[in-house]
């Protein structure tokens, strides 16, 4: 049995919470960011984010228990593909909570709630990015690769004789500096 939450109930009784939790979240769904009070934004937030992680699942079974707390079809459909697809890399934190003031006619505190659906950082996705084409380029460099170490053993020995010699010039240029820069002394 889930723990009550603290404090006064939204709107009096349970099932009146539950109904509006329920529409709030479809809201918030079909619109991607809703305005209000920051008491029901910061009671919407975990609500919300249990439904977007059954989105994530994808499967039957999930699907039928976020249709259990959202009657709109369409809502529900949208959740599952549209956002749960956005914020499948996204290991949580799928809400953000922006406080803007207070109401104009009750001096209530309120607050914009919206979904967050870009990347989790930029930088990561590129990252990500990147490792994946790097996966993708392995299993076709790996067939050529076995001809590439044949070749480079070939040139390496016929390079082998002009980078000693290359090598024994080196020698010989420091040998000559190095006289002169102690006759400076």
């Amino acid at each position: 049995m889930p723990t009550p939450t603290k404090g006064p109930r939204l709107g009096g009784g349970p099932a009146h919470e539950r109904l509006m939790l329920a529409n709030l979240a479809a809201a918030l769904f079909e619109h991607k960011r809703i305005t209000t009070t920051v008491t029901k934004a910061k009671r919407l937030k975990p609500y919300a984010e249990r439904l977007v992680t059954f989105a994530k699942r994808g499967d039957l079974a999930s699907r039928r228990r976020v249709l259990g707390l959202i009657s709109d079809k369409g809502v529900v459909h949208e959740l599952f593909t549209d956002i749960a697809g956005a914020v499948a890399n996204r290991d949580g934190g799928y809400t953000r909570i922006t406080k803007i003031g207070n109401r104009k006619g009750d001096n209530a505190p309120m607050a914009v709630i919206e979904l967050v659906l870009e990347p989790v950082s930029p930088k990561q996705a590129v990252v990500a990015e990147a490792t994946a084409a790097a996966a993708k380029a392995v299993p076709a460099a790996e067939a050529p690769a076995e001809e590439e170490v044949v070749e480079t053993e070939a040139a390496e020995t016929e390079e082998a004789p002009a980078a000693e010699a290359e090598a024994a010039d080196a020698e010989v240029a420091e040998t000559e500096e190095a006289p002169a820069a102690e006759d400076k002394k």
